[in-house]
């Protein structure tokens, strides 16, 4: 099985249109386009009845006291753990791509609604999308907080040392419904594709907010 994107290269940075913030020379960051980008793929293995695209950071500082605070660093040795941007599932076999901007575009404050997606699937089929991790992370903001459904972009601390690597991987599995109900998040995805993976393949795109400058 095969993926790639038109919106970046393998290997290469995710431009900021495709990113949850960007750097700004006043502020250090601010919110950007948020566009999911282009993914299409190809080479799914026979039996095939869906798919599904999970979205991972694995550079995320596990602890977050010095996180985009003044005078402190991040360094590269700091624990780091898993971040889920993206998850979306019971993709119809019969679908081959994503364009970009389709899924996402521009920051909403409180998240996108779902699970559902309202504008279905293909062939009839219901696409689904999960709780991202933001959903947490803004949990104590009183003008962020909501719940997180869909593709919420790259936004790694602006002190972070280590560039951080954005893992787009699409599962092929045998059933058609992922067995996760409700408002399931990205980690329950997860742990719901074992026992019934097919094939899968991922391209790493990079992103960093490192260098952006205060007022």
């Amino acid at each position: 099985m095969k993926l790639w994107s038109d919106s970046f290269k393998n290997g290469a940075a995710i431009p900021a249109e495709f990113a949850f913030a960007e750097p700004d020379p006043a502020t250090r960051v601010r919110l950007a386009g948020n566009r999911n980008p282009h993914l299409a793929w190809d080479d799914i293995p026979p039996g095939t009845a869906s798919l599904v695209l999970l979205c991972i950071d694995g550079d995320a500082p596990t602890v977050g006291t010095d996180v985009n605070q003044e005078g402190r660093t991040l360094p590269v040795e700091l624990p780091r753990g898993d971040f889920y941007h993206w998850a979306l599932v019971d993709i119809p076999p019969s679908l081959s791509s994503l364009p970009a901007g389709s899924h996402s575009a521009g920051v909403t404050a409180r998240g996108k609604s779902g699970p559902l997606i309202a504008n279905g699937g293909d062939g009839g089929t219901q696409l689904r999308h999960g709780l991202n991790d933001y959903t947490g992370w803004f949990a104590g903001d009183p003008d962020m907080n909501g719940r997180y459904f869909g593709y919420d972009g790259p936004c790694p601390p602006w002190n972070d040392e280590r560039v951080h690597h954005y893992i787009f991987r699409l599962y092929a599995i045998d059933v058609a419904q992922l067995p996760v109900e409700g408002d399931f998040t990205a980690q329950q995805a997860l742990a719901a594709l074992h026992g019934h993976i097919l094939d899968e393949a991922q391209i790493i795109g990079t992103y960093t907010l490192k260098g952006a400058q205060g007022a």
